[in-house]
C-alpha cells in the first residue's frame, strides 16, 4: 500500500520491488537462454526443432506435425476426464516471405531483387535498409529438402530492401501518410550485381541462378516449392545500462514459447495432464492446418494420453492460458494508452480478461470466476502480475487464439509477457516479466 491511499485499493508494484534476490538472480539467468533461443529460433520450423530437443533432454513425450507445430506433455495424477492444463502459444512472428517466383533483374539499377510478400502485420517503413537473413526450406519435385539459413554468420552475405536517399524523397516520401510512403510491391530485397560473362539478356540473373545451383543445386523452378523467409539479422542483446531488458527479433510470441516450454520441461507429477501447444499462423488470423483452427494436435495427444477417453467431455472440463504478449505502455505516445488498464514493462505477466477490438469483438472474454482462480493462482504462487488491454476502446485493437479453444468449451484467458514495439523488426521485453511467464505457466501446469 502506498502513502495516503486505501488498503483496499489496487496498486500495481513492479516485479523487481516484489522479487527475491535470489529469484531476480534467478531472471537474469533464466534470460540468458531466452536469448539463445531467440537466435536460433527465427521461424516456426526452427522453433520446432528447438522444441523437439529440449522435450527429449527433458524426458518429455512430444509431437510434431508438418514441421511447424509442436506438443509437449505429461501425464497427471488424476484421469484426463477431469480435464487437461493447457497453455497454448503461437511461433510464427511477422516478417517478409519471398514470392513463388522471386528473383528479377533491374536493368535501370543493374541490380538483381527477390520480390516478397510481407506476412502479418507489419509497419513497412521498418523493413527497408536493415539487414537480413534468408531462413526456410527449398522441396525439390522429388522430394528432397535442402534447408537454408544464410546471413547469420559474420562471414555469411545480408540482404536489404533499398531506400530512397532524403534528397531525392520529398515528393514520392515525404508529403505521404507514412502507410503510404512505402508500398508493398517495393520490399524487395537486393541480392546481387556481377553480370555473367557471355550472350544472356539478363546477365545478373543468369549469374546468380548458376550461383544458386553450385550452393544449393536448385534451378529456378524449385522457388516454387519453397517457403523462404527474410528475417532481421539482429541479434538478440541486453537492454539498458542495467541490462533489465531484452532486445531482438519475434518476441512476439516467442518469449511465451520460450516460457511455456521451460515450464512444462521443468513439471513433474502435475495433478491434471499438463500440455503445452505451439501452433502456426497466429500472425494471419489462424487460418490453416497448422493454426490453432485445427483441432487434429490437442485431440491426438488426448489419445495418447488415453485412447478411450471422450475427446469433448475432457475439453469441457479443460482450462487454458492462451499464452500470449501484450502491448506495454509505448513512451511519447501514452495517449492511445487507456493507462489504468494498460501493461508496463517489468510489472510482471499480463492478465488480459478480453481481446479483441471495438465492442469485444472476435474476443475471448473470460468468464469472472476464471479471472478469480487465475488471481488466486498467481497470488498464492506470490508471481507478479498485471491485468492489460491493446489501447483505448476504439483506438484499435487484436485478437488471440484464446477464441478459437473457448469455442470448445474450455476456461481460456490470455496471460503473457508485455512487449514494446511489438511486430517491429526489434521488440524489447523485460527479464522479470519472461520469468514471472515462465513461473506462472510453471504453476497452472502443474495444478
Amino acid at each position: 500500500m502506498k502513502n495516503g491511499e486505501s488498503k483496499y485499493a489496487y496498486t500495481k508494484t513492479t516485479a523487481w520491488e516484489q522479487f527475491t534476490a535470489p529469484q531476480l538472480k534467478h531472471a537474469m539467468a533464466f534470460a540468458e537462454g531466452y536469448k539463445t533461443f531467440l537466435n536460433e529460433a527465427k521461424t516456426e520450423r526452427e522453433a520446432v526443432h528447438l522444441i523437439a530437443q529440449a522435450a527429449k533432454r527433458a524426458k518429455k513425450t512430444y509431437v510434431v506435425t508438418r514441421e511447424k507445430t509442436a506438443a509437449v506433455f505429461t501425464p497427471g495424477k488424476t484421469p484426463i476426464r477431469n480435464g487437461l492444463r493447457i497453455v497454448i502459444a503461437h511461433l510464427d512472428s511477422p516478417r517478409l516471405d519471398l514470392k513463388q517466383v522471386p528473383l528479377y533483374q533491374d536493368s535501370d539499377s543493374h541490380l538483381a531483387l527477390f520480390e516478397t510478400h510481407y506476412y502479418g502485420g507489419i509497419k513497412k517503413f521498418h523493413w527497408v535498409v536493415i539487414p537480413l537473413a534468408l531462413h526456410g526450406v527449398i522441396v525439390k519435385k522429388d522430394g528432397t529438402t535442402i534447408p537454408l539459413r544464410l546471413g547469420e554468420d559474420p562471414s555469411d552475405p545480408v540482404f536489404s530492401v533499398p531506400d530512397l536517399l532524403p534528397h531525392l524523397s520529398h515528393e514520392v516520401q515525404d508529403t505521404k501518410k507514412i502507410d503510404e510512403a512505402i508500398k508493398a510491391e517495393s520490399l524487395d530485397i537486393v541480392i546481387g550485381s556481377i553480370p555473367a560473362r557471355g550472350d544472356f539478356k539478363e546477365k545478373i540473373k543468369a549469374a546468380l541462378l548458376e550461383k544458386l545451383h553450385t550452393m544449393y543445386g536448385i534451378s529456378e523452378q524449385d522457388f516454387l516449392s519453397a517457403e523462404l523467409e527474410a528475417v532481421p539479422v539482429f541479434q538478440a542483446r541486453d537492454v539498458g545500462f542495467d541490462r533489465s531488458l531484452v532486445g531482438g527479433y519475434g518476441q512476439d510470441d516467442r518469449i511465451s514459447v520460450y516460457a511455456a516450454l521451460q515450464a512444462v520441461c521443468d513439471v513433474r507429477n502435475p495433478t491434471h495432464a499438463a500440455i503445452t501447444l505451439f501452433v502456426d499462423k497466429e500472425e494471419i488470423g489462424s487460418e490453416g492446418n497448422t493454426s490453432a483452427q485445427t483441432p487434429g494436435l490437442l485431440r491426438s495427444v488426448i489419445k495418447q494420453l488415453d485412447p478411450k477417453a471422450d475427446v469433448d467431455d475432457v475439453l469441457t472440463n479443460s482450462q487454458v492460458i492462451s499464452a500470449d504478449v501484450q502491448s506495454a505502455v509505448t513512451p511519447n505516445y501514452t495517449d492511445v494508452f487507456e493507462l489504468k488498464n494498460a501493461a508496463v514493462l517489468g510489472s510482471g505477466v499480463v492478465m488480459s480478461k478480453f481481446t479483441g477490438h471495438g465492442g469485444k469483438y472476435s474476443a475471448n472474454d473470460a468468464s469472472a470466476e476464471y479471472v478469480a482462480q487465475i488471481r488466486a493462482l498467481l497470488d498464492h504462487e506470490k508471481i507478479p502480475w498485471q491485468t492489460g488491454e491493446l489501447g483505448k476502446v476504439d483506438k484499435g485493437g487484436g485478437g488471440t487464439v484464446a477464441k478459437y479453444f473457448s469455442r470448445l468449451g474450455m476456461e481460456v484467458i490470455d496471460l503473457g509477457a508485455p512487449v514494446l514495439s511489438m511486430h517491429s523488426p526489434y521488440e524489447v521485453t523485460s527479464k522479470v516479466d519472461l520469468y514471472s511467464a515462465y513461473l506462472a505457466y510453471q504453476a497452472f501446469l502443474k495444478r
